[in-house]
């Protein structure tokens, strides 16, 4: 299982929110690329990024600092925010992104969802924010009926890369993770899930380990590493650590 520190950018800085609510922001620092250059150095293999201001805007709006970042760094990257396009899946794959998180389009069009899988495969990944299991779309701002694993399943296994589940309830609260509602997610759909939201201490990533098995190949943690509750590396040894 793979450890993955989280970028989120909001004004050209690297805050946190708590529960997705723009109001209440946490900055953290005032440079993402230097940020992003520390958690390379303490041993990340994939860094994940999501522009904020893009994701209300529905455009990219920090691409600068994104693409800065992919200059600076050796490792991979993983974008969202605000990609609800060809044209942005085009500008991001084309310099130097790894890998683009399509959420409120995967909800809101699926044909250009698709069409972007076909076009990159293995390069999309899908975003599934849950709000008491529902989708939250738009920022997490407008919040919708459709059940998250129902919608992972619409789908399937088509070549997708990955699903990253976030629990928004519990995203920057270090509450713990909802391990139930990610495991259910991950055993629902042919396709490996990425945990995200809620991770508080290293225990979360023992438990996210222990049920590894049913698909969840990684887990992004935010605020327990800016707020020094976790150590990147050793999360990482902990994730690495085969199952007795």
């Amino acid at each position: 299982m793979i450890i993955i520190p989280a970028i989120d950018i909001k004004d050209g800085k690297c805050v946190r929110l708590a529960q997705g609510d723009f109001d209440r922001v946490t900055v953290y620092a005032d440079n993402p690329v230097e940020m992003a250059l520390l958690w390379e150095q303490k041993g990340a293999e994939l860094i994940h990024i999501v522009d904020l201001d893009g994701s209300l805007a529905g455009l990219p709006r920090n691409a600068d600092i994104i693409l800065e970042i992919c200059k600076k760094v050796n490792v991979p990257i993983q974008v969202g925010g605000g990609i609800r396009n060809m044209d942005t899946v085009n500008y991001y794959l084309n310099n130097g992104v790894a890998s683009v998180i399509l959420g409120t389009a995967a909800l809101q069009n699926e044909t250009f969802v698709r069409a972007a899988q076909k076009a990159y495969s293995g390069k999309i990944i899908l975003g599934i924010d849950a709000l008491n299991g529902k989708v939250a779309i738009c920022g997490w701002k407008q919040k919708t009926q459709e059940d998250a694993i129902d919608l992972a399943r619409r789908y399937g296994n088509s070549g997708f890369k990955a699903i990253v589940y976030t629990d928004i309830r519990r995203d920057g609260m270090e509450t713990g993770v909802n391990i139930e509602a990610t495991k259910a997610l991950a055993e629902a759909v042919n396709m490996p899930v990425i945990a995200s939201g809620g991770v508080a201490t290293i225990a979360d990533v023992e438990k996210l380990k222990a049920v590894e098995d049913c698909g969840i190949c990684a887990v992004i943690v935010g605020r327990a590493l800016y707020s020094g509750a976790i150590s990147l590396e050793e999360a990482i040894k902990k994730a690495r650590r085969p199952l007795n």
